[in-house]
């Protein structure tokens, strides 16, 4: 099927009933790759009607934060932001009192302390402390960049902020309203949509296929994500199709990402970049949003 651009498929974008929630969210940290700046495109392409809604690659979750589905599952690889949801999902108190706390007292030597205990030490925290030290390094490091080595450690130095919003008790209290629907996992995408069926819509936005050879970003986790790897990710994807559910995913605009999703509605959109060490390479990119089964 022949690549559409964005402004023919805003001609006939499907509005979802999911695009006006009754809860109103945001996404609570920065990752890499985060879609609140997509939101419009994603939104136009949405199914007009969904069962059961799946992202297995939740990261910052800004589509599930704004459309707010009353079923959903919502999954992730890195078990430290999975871990960092479920505190939020069941104790958003808790959460909010600890990062109140790293608030007052951040400066230089409060944040490399943290970041310190955080990697020698969170695995036995309580999940409201490991929450919100979470939140706390991800909201002072430098560009709110989450990157960790191969040994798993967070080796992000601090960023040179004002004012950063460390905590927002307003923000979190929303995200906790919207979790509460879901079911929070955290294991590979196939696992995470396994008991996916018919008339479900699930929503991948994979780590992206590099546009340069120096371009690959995907050490959010320790555990990187190859060509291999995107192609078993699209003959996932007609599998859910061919099962009946709806499917849509963002990536790269490159030859092998279009190769790949072939048959699939794809559209060219632009999206700006607001990660990159380098001010002046911050801009517009093309991505590609691919949509089957409705």
């Amino acid at each position: 099927m022949a690549p559409r651009s964005a402004s023919a498929a805003s001609k006939g974008a499907r509005r979802s009933p999911v695009t006006a929630p009754d809860l109103v969210a945001s996404p609570v940290i920065k990752w890499v790759g985060g879609k609140t700046r997509l939101l419009p495109e994603l939104l136009a392409r949405m199914p007009e009607k969904v069962g059961r809604y799946y992202e297995p690659f939740a990261g910052g979750a800004a589509l599930f934060f704004r459309t707010a589905p009353r079923r959903a599952v919502l999954n992730d690889s890195n078990t430290d932001l999975i871990a960092l949801y479920t505190a939020i999902q069941t104790d958003v108190a808790s959460v909010i009192r600890r990062l109140q706390h790293h608030r007052d007292a951040h400066d230089e030597r409060h944040y490399y302390k943290t970041r310190s205990d955080w990697n020698e030490h969170h695995a036995q925290w309580s999940d409201a402390e490991r929450a919100a030290t979470f939140i706390y390094l991800n909201k002072t490091c430098f560009n709110g960049l989450w990157r960790v080595n191969r040994a798993g450690d967070f080796n992000v130095p601090i960023g040179r902020y004002t004012d950063p919003p460390i905590c927002v008790p307003e923000t979190l209290r929303a995200a906790h309203a919207v979790l509460a629907r879901a079911e929070l996992r955290s294991t590979d995408y196939q696992g995470a949509v396994a008991d996916a069926s018919r008339g479900d819509f699930v929503y991948f936005d994979p780590p992206y296929d590099p546009i340069t050879p120096t371009a690959n970003f995907t050490s959010y986790s320790a555990v990187g994500f190859g060509p291999d790897d995107q192609r078993e990710l699209a003959e996932c994807a007609r599998k859910l199709v061919a099962r009946g559910c709806r499917v849509m995913l963002s990536n790269s605009d490159t030859p092998f990402i279009r190769s790949i999703y072939k048959g699939f509605t794809i559209d060219r959109v632009k999206c700006p970049r607001a990660i990159n060490s380098n001010a002046a390479k911050r801009g517009d990119v093309d991505e590609v949003i691919a949509t089957a089964g409705y």
